[in-house]
């Protein structure tokens, strides 16, 4: 009733009468049902089409009233503080992008997004939070895009990321984070589709590399800018990093720690090194068998502070832990045991392991095991592709067959038979509809047929009356006319008769 009110003492105090049938229709509209969707944009506010803009203009505190229908709503640049539960007066049902950036906010209220329940991009960068609580964004299940990057986080709750099912990139570069937030992946009912996360210019000092290296495929963590401490587990990842050419490292590679030139390395590379392959080598061993992997590059003699990890097809492993009663086994010279080996196991394996700058950059640092024969190995691992694959060839070649006896029943069937002269000289056996061309005119008066000469010319036949006894004047009589001067003149027309020198004269 308040945007009501306004207008009824908008229309008393300019005393118009054209805005007094305005207020009077809006009135009648109330009483008969309609939604009053009309002239609720605040005059600080600028509202086009779906659109509010309330920005840059020194807010303190969050508009109550404002239009339903908006989809995007920007309160950017303001002096904002809190955004309480209750801030909106009404759920925005069609809401999809709320902009709260370059505002002081550092309270954020429990279900304070309940009334934007169909929110894609929330912009909160440039603010002053410091703590993400637990269920801070609750309700937020279609949101897709979170930006918190030029806060002062310093701590993330268990369970600020709940409810996040469908978040796809969430930004959190320009905090004070101590600690990589693993709760993003681990936690139940956290984001499931998390391909992008910017850690850039945090104090992150120590990484959870065997973490890292099982979220390499999902998506691309950027962790430039960071006091990382270089030690010989950083080197590893950031090595296997740039051998498999990972985006986040290979884009900004100057602004990480270890890198060549940038101060002293740690001893990390007192190995028995040996010769390298640039291709995967493979390893077979029958199912249930043991399986003994070295490390490619490396011998027997390994430090004892080095952890060697492996990237298996399904987990990570590493040398620190070992129990013998484990499928798989990374013994302490960075030897990987499978034990008791599955169909399953088949795949490709890398070796993450510091190997300092002796080693050749084009080396391979993975691979191939195959358990049981190679040809059964690869049709377990993909029984559904071979199947299809033998159907293809099997219909291809069917099909070629098909195509080929087709062909060949054309050229038996459809190849047009010599006009044989009955008596009379009328050409009866073929009434005018096709007639055999040869490169000579006199292969055609004696019968014989060349086949590398041949040609088929197809005429349209004509009427025969049967009770019409007079001659019948053939379609194309061939006497010495140059076939092959029909054949290239390609300007005659289909109706066009050719007539025999020898008739005419």
């Amino acid at each position: 009733m308040r945007p009501t009110a306004s207008l009824l003492l908008l229309s008393t105090i300019v005393g118009g009468s054209h805005c007094i049938s305005a207020a009077a229709a809006l009135l009648i509209s109330l009483c008969l049902g309609f939604p009053a969707l009309v002239a609720t944009c605040p005059p600080y506010c600028l509202c086009a089409s779906d659109i509010i803009s309330c920005s840059g203009r020194n807010l303190s505190v969050l508009p109550f009233d404002l239009p339903g229908y908006a989809t995007r709503l920007d309160l950017s640049h303001n002096t904002i503080t809190v955004l309480p539960t209750d801030w909106i007066s009404q759920p925005f049902d069609r809401l999809t992008t709320l902009v709260l950036s370059r505002n002081a906010i550092s309270q954020i209220e429990v279900d304070a997004f309940t009334v934007t329940p169909h929110l894609i991009h929330l912009d909160l960068s440039s603010n002053q939070l410091k703590v993400l609580n637990s269920s801070i964004f609750s309700g937020l299940k279609e949101l897709k895009e979170l930006l918190l990057f030029g806060n002062k986080i310093f701590q993330i709750n268990p369970g600020a990321f709940r409810d996040l099912h469908s978040l796809q990139r969430l930004y959190l570069s320009g905090n004070r984070l101590t600690s990589f937030p693993l709760g993003l992946y681990d936690e139940p009912g956290g984001p499931c589709n998390l391909t992008f996360l910017d850690l850039s210019s945090n104090k992150l000092s120590k990484l959870p590399v065997q973490s890292l290296l099982s979220l390499t495929n999902q998506g691309g963590i950027y962790l430039q800018e960071n006091p990382l401490v270089c030690d010989c587990t950083l080197i590893a990842m950031l090595e296997y990093w740039m051998w498999k050419q990972y985006r986040p490292l290979v884009e900004f590679r100057w602004e990480y720690p270890c890198r060549e030139g940038s101060g002293p390395d740690p001893d990390c590379s007192q190995w028995d090194m040996l010769d390298t392959f640039l291709d995967a080598q493979t390893y077979q061993v029958d199912p249930g068998k043991q399986l003994t992997v070295p490390c490619p590059g490396f011998g027997s003699h390994v430090q004892e502070e080095v952890v060697v990890f492996w990237v298996t097809p399904t987990t990570v492993l590493n040398s620190s832990v070992n129990d013998p009663n484990n499928h798989f086994t990374v013994l302490p010279n960075g030897t990987l045991e499978i034990r008791g080996a599955l169909i399953e196991d088949s795949g490709t394996y890398g070796c993450v392991a510091p190997r300092g700058r002796d080693r050749d950059p084009r080396a391979s640092l993975e691979v191939s095991v195959v358990v049981g024969n190679v040809s059964t190995s690869s049709t377990s691992g993909s029984t559904h592709r071979g199947g299809t694959e033998h159907f293809n060839t099997a219909f291809t070649t069917l099909a070629s067959c098909v195509v080929s006896i087709i062909l060949v029943l054309l050229y038996l069937y459809l190849t047009p038979c010599r006009c044989r002269d009955s008596r009379g000289g009328a050409s009866r056996g073929c009434g005018g509809r096709a007639i055999i061309l040869c490169s000579d005119p006199r292969e055609a008066e004696s019968g014989q047929r060349r086949a590398n000469g041949k040609r088929v010319a197809f005429l349209e036949p004509q009427a025969e009356d049967s009770n019409d006894v007079g001659p019948k004047t053939p379609v194309l009589t061939l006497g010495h006319v140059n076939t092959e001067g029909i054949l290239k003149n390609g300007s005659r027309t289909v109706g066009q008769t050719l007539t025999d020198p020898v008739h005419s004269a």
